[in-house]
C-alpha cells in the first residue's frame, strides 16, 4: 500500500481593504519609508477597520474566500484549525467562531499558538490526521489581527505587522506530492525576547498593566533578529540536506515575512537565487502565521503539480521549523 501524504489542494485569503503606508506611518511617529525600506522592507500594510472585529472576521472570509475557489461545501469540512497568535477571546477558540460564522456544523475545531511560527506548526499538525487516514477535508485558518496588540507610538514595533487571513484545504493523496519532510524546534529562553507581557493568567489585565501599555507586543529586536537569522538559515539548510536536494532542485523558498533582511540571508546560506524568492513582505508588512499561505495565495498561478517548495518559519516561543512540501496541482483560477 502506497503511503498517504497530507497534500494543500486549495488556498484561500483575505486582506483588509485599509492600507497603511509608511508615509501616513511617519505622521503617527518618528520614522520614515527611508528608514522602513532600509530596515525592513516594508512598504505598506493591511489593518482590519470597524468596531467589534477580529481574528475571526479575517479568518471567516479566508475560509469563503476558500469555499469559493474549491467548491467545498461547509458540511465536507471535518476539521478546522486555526493559527493565531491574536485569538477573538481567550476562549472560546477562535477556530470555533470561525467555524460558526461560516456554517460548518459537522466538524469539530481548535486552535493553535506558535507566533509566527503558526502555520508550520498547524500544517503538520494537519497532515498527521490526514496521513492516518481519518479525515480527507481539512482546514487550516491562519488569522492575525496584529494591529490589536501593535503599539502604534513606538516607532521600532509599528511599521512591522499587518492583519490578514488564510485557509487552506488539506486532503490526502497517494502521489508522491504533499508534505514530504519536516523539522520542528523550539527554544523556550526565547520566551522572554517576545511576548506580550500582559493579559493572560500571569498578569491579568488591570489598571496598572493597562496604564504600562503591557498589553501591546514586547519584543528585544536585536536579539530576535540574531537568533531569528541563524535559526531560519540552519533548518531551511538542514531539510535540504536531510533529502538530498540541491539548489537547483527547489522551485521556491517560501519564508515568513518578517524581514527582508532575514528573508536573504536564509536564501543565501541555501544557494537560491532571488528569482527562487517569494517576497510581499513590502505589501502587507509581518502578519504572523498568515505570512507564508499568503505567499502561497499570491503565487498560486505560478506554482505547478510537483514543484519542490521548502517553508521556513521564525517566531515568538522562540518557535522554528522548516518543511519541505511538494505542490500537489496547478491552478486553473
Amino acid at each position: 500500500m502506497k503511503k498517504i501524504r497530507a497534500a494543500i489542494t486549495g488556498v484561500g485569503a483575505y486582506v483588509p481593504e485599509y492600507i497603511l503606508n509608511n508615509e501616513e506611518l511617519s505622521r503617527m511617529v518618528d520614522t520614515s519609508d527611508e528608514w522602513i525600506m532600509q530596515r525592513i522592507g516594508i512598504k505598506e500594510r493591511r489593518i482590519l477597520k470597524g468596531e467589534g472585529k477580529g481574528a475571526s472576521d479575517l479568518g471567516a472570509n479566508a475560509v469563503k474566500d476558500l469555499f469559493l475557489k474549491t467548491g467545498l461545501k461547509p458540511n465536507e469540512v471535518e476539521l478546522l484549525i486555526c493559527a493565531t497568535a491574536t485569538p477573538d477571546h481567550t476562549f472560546p477558540a477562535t477556530a470555533n467562531i470561525i467555524s460558526d460564522k461560516v456554517g460548518i456544523t459537522e466538524a469539530w475545531s481548535f486552535d493553535i499558538s506558535a507566533a509566527c511560527s503558526g502555520f508550520i506548526y498547524a500544517f503538520e499538525v494537519a497532515a498527521k490526521f490526514v496521513e492516518s487516514g481519518e479525515y480527507k477535508k481539512v482546514v487550516l485558518v491562519s488569522a492575525e489581527k496584529m494591529s490589536a496588540i501593535t503599539d502604534y507610538s513606538d516607532r521600532t514595533i509599528c511599521p512591522l505587522f499587518g492583519d490578514a487571513a488564510t485557509a487552506i484545504l488539506i486532503e490526502p493523496t497517494a502521489e508522491d506530492i504533499g508534505l514530504m519532510d519536516y523539522i520542528l524546534k523550539t527554544d523556550g529562553s526565547g520566551r522572554h525576547y517576545l511576548y506580550l507581557k500582559a493579559g493572560g493568567s500571569v498578569r491579568p489585565p488591570s489598571h496598572e498593566t493597562i496604564d504600562n501599555r503591557e498589553h501591546f507586543m514586547f519584543q528585544e529586536g536585536q536579539t530576535v533578529f540574531k537568533y531569528a537569522v541563524s535559526r531560519m538559515a540552519d533548518v531551511s539548510v538542514e531539510i535540504m540536506k536531510r533529502n538530498k536536494l540541491e539548489s537547483n532542485d527547489v522551485a521556491w523558498l517560501i519564508p515568513h515575512q518578517a524581514n527582508k533582511r532575514i528573508i536573504d540571508a536564509t536564501a543565501r546560506r541555501m544557494g537560491l537565487s532571488p528569482s527562487k524568492v517569494m517576497i510581499n513582505i513590502q505589501k502587507y508588512g509581518n502578519t504572523t502565521a498568515a505570512t507564508i499561505p499568503l505567499c502561497m495565495w499570491e503565487w498560486e498561478k505560478q506554482l505547478k503539480k510537483g514543484d519542490n517548495l521548502i517553508l521556513a518559519a521564525f517566531g515568538g516561543g522562540f518557535t522554528w521549523g522548516a518543511i519541505y512540501l511538494k505542490w500537489a496541482y496547478n491552478s486553473t483560477n
